[in-house]
């Protein structure tokens, strides 16, 4: 039996309701439908070019309204065309990779990665942190990305 998809407009209607899907579940379900090019199933969570926008100006972009928490599809540009490095840096500042890359496991098998950045204004090395944090999910050509606020 295929899931139905979710209308944007019932994630507002219903007092209570919060999307929050676990790690497993954006990548072994959002990010695999996404893949598999089922469009209408994943809906729920837009495909933003993130680095064309400052934080605080995603909340908008997003379907599922929240205080504190957003969910975007965005594919992993490259700084360089034949580099290694992401391009995470936006008109006001860049997105500052924390910690390492840790993998995210259904079971025992490895079924993408988590990577935590946080948002600085300015340049590197020299930006000013915020409290603007992202965690990216990554699979294979597709990333997704969910923002918090602290």
């Amino acid at each position: 039996m295929a899931a139905a998809p979710v209308e944007p407009a019932v994630t507002t209607m219903f007092p209570g309701f919060k999307f929050s899907p676990t790690d497993i579940e954006l990548i072994s379900y959002y990010l695999k439908r996404k893949m598999d090019g089922l469009e209408r199933s994943v809906e729920i969570i837009p495909e933003v070019e993130i680095y064309n926008f400052e934080p605080w100006d995603l909340p908008d972009k997003s379907i599922v309204k929240s205080d504190s928490e957003w969910f975007f599809f965005c594919a992993r540009g490259k700084k360089y065309p034949h580099g290694s490095q992401n391009r995470r840096a936006t008109r006001m500042g860049y997105w500052k990779a924390t910690g390492k890359e840790r993998n995210v496991k259904s079971g025992s098998e490895v079924i993408g990665t988590k990577r935590t950045l946080v948002f600085h204004i300015g340049r590197a090395p020299k930006g000013g942190r915020t409290e603007w944090i992202m965690h990216e999910y990554c699979m294979i050509g597709v990333s997704l990305m969910r923002e918090d606020k602290k």
